[in-house]
């Protein structure tokens, strides 16, 4: 079978080609203008340009706090600053907190940063925001970590006085005197004590721990009680040589009567007396001891 050379294709002519190009591209939506906010519903920008948080921060302050985007913009300048507050929260770790609750605490401070921001001041954001986790964080400690209340003073002092510790310790290769520590912190040694004393506070042991090492006990069985018969040991003390001072028979009576636990009856017929003069008798004993101790005190 013969073979058959078929014509190459002919190029596209030059005025299709040219045709093509000079198509117009499709209109581009115009622009918003500088400062408006994005209709409700739009997508946000992604954040790669220097300034989009001073942007966001700049619709929020003309943006009434009930408008439907409000909250959806905020939570897009926090979540822009997510890690610097998790770096803040960490710098506070490892002193008996949850990190997690250190982080909430910076968030807490970033909100407050953007819900009291004023663009028109002039100052950087991040230069604002940042003192304010670190103070949030702060009060996280001083307002909800102590077990007993102090004052701010002490609170600060305790911070102070650890640091003071390590720093010496590290000098020193020992741990300080008191008197060493005193000098460094610029106290007396009993301001001194009174601080280590108030520091206690911030950790308390629960009375339900274990106050052995067989767990039997707890530290709520170590702990006394008041015992109302001291109150009883002044008197008893006092009452003891007026009642060694009475006669026999005005002793014997009491003996009978309170430690016996005879009744008037039964003291008349041992005394061989009548219960009347029983009755008497008693009265004028008990009067004269009272009198008696009423005078010593």
């Amino acid at each position: 079978m013969p073979t058959v050379n078929l014509p190459a294709a002919p190029d596209p002519s030059p005025l299709t080609a040219t045709q093509s190009l000079a198509e117009p591209p499709p209109p581009a939506e115009a622009p918003l203008p500088a400062g408006s906010p994005p209709p409700a519903g739009a997508p946000l920008p992604a954040d790669s340009a220097d300034g989009e948080t001073e942007r966001l921060l700049a619709l929020l302050r003309d943006m009434p706090a009930d408008d439907p985007r409000y909250e959806g913009i905020r939570a897009r300048i926090v979540a822009q600053h997510m890690k610097l507050a998790r770096r803040i929260a960490r710098r506070y770790a490892n002193r008996g907190e949850p990190v997690e609750d250190l982080e909430q605490a910076a968030l807490v401070g970033l909100v407050k940063a953007i819900n009291g921001y004023d663009p028109l001041r002039g100052h950087d954001f991040l230069a604002y925001a940042r003192p304010m986790m670190n103070g949030e964080v702060k009060r996280h400690f001083r307002d909800l970590t102590w077990a007993v209340r102090v004052p701010r003073k002490v609170q600060e002092g305790r911070a102070e006085l650890g640091q003071a510790v390590a720093a010496l310790s590290q000098r020193m290769g020992r741990p300080p005197t008191a008197e060493e520590l005193a000098a460094e912190l610029r106290l007396s040694e009993a301001d001194l004590a009174d601080l280590r004393e108030a520091s206690a506070a911030y950790n308390a042991l629960s009375l339900s721990t274990p106050a052995g090492p067989d767990e039997a006990r707890t530290l709520a069985d170590t702990l006394g009680a008041a015992d109302d018969a001291l109150d009883a040991v002044e008197d008893r003390e006092s009452l003891h040589p007026l009642l060694n001072a009475l006669p026999p028979r005005e002793l014997r009576l009491l003996l009978l009567r309170f430690f016996g636990n005879q009744t008037q009856a039964e003291i008349a017929a041992e005394l061989g007396v009548s219960q009347m003069q029983v009755s008497r008798l008693l009265a004028a004993t008990l009067s004269r001891l009272r009198t008696s101790m009423l005078a010593e005190t």
